[in-house]
């Protein structure tokens, strides 16, 4: 598995094109300039074939349909984000497919199995390939994704922090905004 990362927008939003090694990629999260992420792709000779949302908001969400559109792929979301507010969101949400707890999405020889972490939002999750763990606004190098924004409940995310703590393997966790991590270095905090 190789993982590249684009930090882009206004809000510095982490996408990820996580490829096999036949290039068949996965994009988490495109929320900005969906441009530059189908630049990156072409250059490297990417194919996508799926776009994972880890939530809806809209700095998360912003170039899926352009993506998808060039790429004539699935975008996949979790069907509890379609109780968000159009003004998180950018408007209404743009899918193609709704992944629940336990789901597994395959893209070429990579599988993504489908953690459901709320407390940022009602549907957010986080999305564990091999020994990554996509957490997108779940859980970030030393804190963890807002909760004060409609949808978004405390008591939730503490939920959701103390299960990814009780993974056993040291994943690395690569979060929607900030650097990488491991999960090793985040147990200690969660409480």
């Amino acid at each position: 598995m190789k993982i590249r990362t684009l930090t882009l927008g206004e809000y510095q939003t982490n996408c990820y094109l996580v490829s096999d090694e036949n290039g068949a990629t996965a994009v988490i999260d495109p929320g900005y300039e969906p441009e530059t992420i189908l630049a990156r792709a072409a250059q490297e000779k990417l194919q996508i074939e799926a776009v994972l949302l880890t939530h809806g908001h809209f700095d998360h969400v912003g170039g899926v349909r352009t993506i998808a559109g060039a790429a004539r792929c699935p975008v996949w979301l979790s069907e509890k984000e379609l109780t968000l507010p159009p003004f998180l969101t950018n408007g209404a949400l743009y899918y193609t497919d709704l992944f629940r707890e336990g789901a597994a999405v395959r893209v070429g020889k990579l599988c993504f199995t489908v953690l459901e972490t709320p407390g940022h939002t009602p549907g957010s999750v986080c999305l564990r390939c091999e020994t990554a763990l996509f957490s997108g606004d779940t859980l970030f190098a030393g804190s963890y994704g807002r909760t004060d924004l409609p949808g978004g409940s405390p008591a939730d995310m503490l939920n959701s922090l103390r299960r990814l703590a009780a993974i056993p393997e040291n994943c690395a966790v690569l979060p929607g905004h900030g650097d990488r991590t491991t999960l090793d270095r985040e147990r200690g905090w969660i409480r």
